[in-house]
């Protein structure tokens, strides 16, 4: 971190009492470096990701940052507060704050900084000498390594944070070895065995990883700075002596630790995955616990973490020969069936980084009583419980199954959807009464091509509510749940149960299947379960229950609600078309936008939908093609009022609006989101009430403008999208114009945004 930190960048009397002004003052040392080219523009892009999950850690740290076009070099800033500043951790505020700043697609060098920083802080030697640190320069020379807190296995911290990413390891742990010699071993170890997550970690396999990690702890015994391993595994003191005993060569196995058992009894051994939403702090904290308790306790524990940068898998022959498995984990832990058939503690990421000594002690107590988990080819758990907090309520859980679901329909939609609208364009409004193309097909008639089309778009539809439900269960309950969910679906169909009994039929599989799950099995009869038995009973559970049971009730709601929606007239119409309007955009492709986008979908997925389903499908795609139109537009009539990344993000808005993808509006709500997402849904609710009262209708269920030509009314269509838009620009020009713009975003030529700068920094060109 030599270069990513200096004197100028430490304030250790930061007055700030909110995380925002922290925040911006230690930006605004980054912009005085000229390591920061647009102080709003950095920061809203910190706020964004302040907002997907706070920074703050326990003992009193936080650590805001982000990766941002307006950086022109991985820097890290620090601030200590006497106060203390909230970023939302559960052990109140932090008065050691890190600003962490890395260039636009910069990932190696954000991670580099996030994984090593972390690590760091699990040090409570490093953290007490920044909070005794009398001046700016020590505070940055610790962070850099140049000087490093005395004792113990602190003294190697920067070696094993720097060696998760890499070739950096081998200088770093040298740095850490001024400390001691005994800890820089240690920390070179945990580094190589449990961080080597990252593409080009050391030598590039987990063998050379292990290696590394023994011969560093190795050549420590016997010489003031570790020996970095060569490719043979091998390693050696500087006096040239041969590895001390418990070294590993190139099979990958974890060294002994220093606080091993009695001479001539095998270890017990631990293998942990950690893992955490954002795949950077956390996930490196938590390993850097698990290690350190796993020494105290005298056990071999070597851990993979499977961060942002992807991940290195352990050797299987590591795996093989633990005795123990830990999860420290909030996202589902990848290629999990690795680990399957051992003694396993499966819990979140924070209980690895708060209790690894429990964690420990708890999976050499299910050893001890023989337990171990599912074999691999029927895995405890489901997708969503091995993902997020456990202690997510049922309503969240809920909503993760069916979007699961959602998300897999959603291509038979615009598939099948484009097929159908294509196939009626080609062959006109009757071509659903065509003879079925394998008995009657013309290559030279135009007809015979749009039957083709719409034949082909109905298939891909009598897919929608079978994948709808299976993939329900699947969220529910992996793999077990295809089977019963695309059989209840399929009935669904059959019965006229429609989209409705989907749903139904997905949740029920899903309920089924976990039921079934829980049940204990004997040994002998493991191997069949995932392929015979729980396909045959929970099918034939879903399918009782679907046909005799709750088919006809749904059936009827179903009928009841299509009836509803083509009696839809006038003034309900309208009423219908804004506040889907306003849904689509809400959240701009988040849950709520979702839950319309499905309901319209839902309505043209039959092959001849209602007059009304069509309108609320035209409806629903304009509504979610004004929010980035009208950004694009925004930021082209009034491009002072916006940052040089938002106007460059606005170019690319065009196309996304036009095209139908609502996300292109994300950027500028993320950075605003108070003025952004109100104008939006102003816009929106006033688009879906003209296209409702125009009585614009869409077969397609996707396209944007270039599916025009298959809409109903298209003119008073477009109409009702450029009023839209018209609102949406507005009110976000006016809102954003009742605020003083800052000198770097009122720039807008080259000339200008130069005069603003600080100067040595580099001005992207303005739009």
């Amino acid at each position: 971190m030599s270069e990513m930190i200096t004197a100028d960048l430490v304030d250790l009397d930061l007055s700030a009492d909110t995380k925002e002004a922290a925040a911006r003052a230690l930006a605004e040392r980054m912009v005085a470096q000229g390591r920061v080219t647009d102080l709003d523009g950095f920061l809203a892009d910190v706020a964004a990701r302040e907002a997907q999950m706070p920074t703050g850690l326990d003992g009193g740290i936080g650590i805001p940052h982000c990766r941002s076009a307006h950086v022109t070099a991985p820097t890290l800033a620090f601030g200590r507060s006497a106060a203390g500043v909230d970023f939302g951790a559960a052990d109140g505020p932090a008065d050691l704050i890190f600003l962490i700043a890395a260039p636009a697609g910069a990932d190696d060098a954000h991670l580099t900084i996030l994984s090593s920083l972390a690590r760091q802080l699990m040090n409570t030697e490093f953290t007490d000498a920044l909070r005794s640190a009398g001046d700016a320069a020590t505070a940055a020379a610790l962070i850099r390594g140049d000087e490093v807190p005395s004792g113990g296995e602190g003294g190697g911290a920067e070696g094993a944070e720097a060696d998760s990413e890499g070739a950096e390891g081998a200088v770093s742990a040298a740095q850490g070895a001024a400390g001691s010699s005994q800890g820089a071993a240690d920390g070179a170890a945990q580094g190589a065995a449990g961080g080597s997550d990252a593409p080009g970690a050391a030598g590039g396999s987990e063998d050379t990883a292990a290696a590394s990690a023994a011969a560093s702890a190795d050549a420590a015994a016997g010489s003031t700075a570790p020996a970095p391993a060569g490719a043979t595994g091998t390693a050696t003191g500087t006096d040239g002596s041969a590895p001390a005993q418990g070294a590993t060569g190139t099979d990958g196995s974890a060294p002994v630790p220093a606080a091993g058992p009695a001479s001539g009894e095998r270890p017990f051994r631990i293998v942990a995955v950690t893992s955490c939403p954002t795949g950077i702090a956390h996930t490196y904290m938590a390993a850097e616990s698990l290690e350190n308790a796993g020494r105290e306790a005298g056990v071999e524990l070597v851990v993979e973490t499977q961060g942002s940068a992807g991940f290195t898998r352990l050797d299987p022959a590591v795996i093989a020969a633990a005795d123990g498995v830990i999860f420290a984990h909030d996202v589902p832990v990848r290629d999990k069936d690795r680990f399957a058939g051992k003694p396993t503690v499966d819990v979140g990421v924070k209980a690895g980084i708060n209790r690894p000594a429990e964690l420990i002690a708890e999976v050499r107590q299910k050893a001890a009583r023989g337990e171990a988990s599912a074999p691999a080819h029927a895995p405890s758990g489901t997708p969503v419980e091995r993902a997020g907090d456990s202690t997510e309520g049922y309503g969240t859980k809920l909503r993760k199954w069916l979007m699961s679901g959602v998300s897999y329909m959603v291509p038979f939609v615009a598939a099948g959807g484009l097929l159908i609208a294509l196939g009626f364009a080609i062959g006109g409004y009757k071509i659903n009464k065509a003879p079925s193309v394998m008995d009657h097909f013309v290559w030279t008639q135009a007809d015979s091509w749009g039957a083709l089309l719409f034949q082909i778009g109905g298939v891909a539809f009598g897919f929608l509510v079978p994948v709808l439900a299976g993939y329900i269960a699947y969220g529910m309950a992996d793999r077990p749940g295809l089977v019963p969910g695309f059989v209840g679906g399929a009935i669904s169909l059959t019965i006229n149960a429609g989209f409705l009994g989907g749903l139904a039929a997905g949740l029920l599989a899903g309920g089924v299947v976990m039921a079934i799950q829980r049940i204990e099995i004997p040994a002998a009869l493991r191997g069949i379960m995932p392929v015979v038995v729980i396909p045959l009973i929970s099918s034939a559970i879903v399918g009782f229950l679907m046909f005799v049971v709750i088919g006809k009730p749904i059936a009827s709601a179903q009928k009841g609600l299509t009836d509803w929606l083509s009696g839809l007239t006038g003034t309900n119409a309208i009423l219908l078309g804004a506040l889907l309007g306003l849904m689509m955009c809400f959240d701009l492709g988040g849950p709520v936008n979702k839950v319309a986008y499905t309901f319209a979908t839902a309505g043209i997925a039959v092959a001849t939908p209602s007059d009304s389903a069509m309108k609320i499908m035209a409806a629903v795609m304009a509504a979610g093609m004004v929010p980035p139109l009208a950004m694009a537009l925004a930021t082209t009539v009034r491009g002072k009022l916006f940052t040089p990344t938002e106007r460059e993000n606005g170019k690319a808005a065009w196309v996304l609006g036009a095209s139908f993808i609502s996300e292109g509006a994300i950027p500028f709500a993320a950075a605003d989101p108070l003025r952004v997402i109100p104008s939006a849904m102003a816009g929106g609710a006033l688009t879906g009430a003209l296209s409702m009262g125009f009585g614009a209708t869409l077969r397609a269920p996707h396209g944007g403008i270039f599916v025009v030509p298959l809409i109903g009314n298209p003119l008073l269509y477009l109409v009702a999208i450029a009023a839209g838009v018209c609102v949406t620009t507005a009110l976000v020009v006016l809102l954003k114009g009742m605020r003083r713009p800052s000198p770097e975003s009122a720039a807008t030529d080259p000339a200008e945004q130069s005069a603003a700068a600080p100067k040595g920094t580099e001005q992207p060109v303005a739009a």
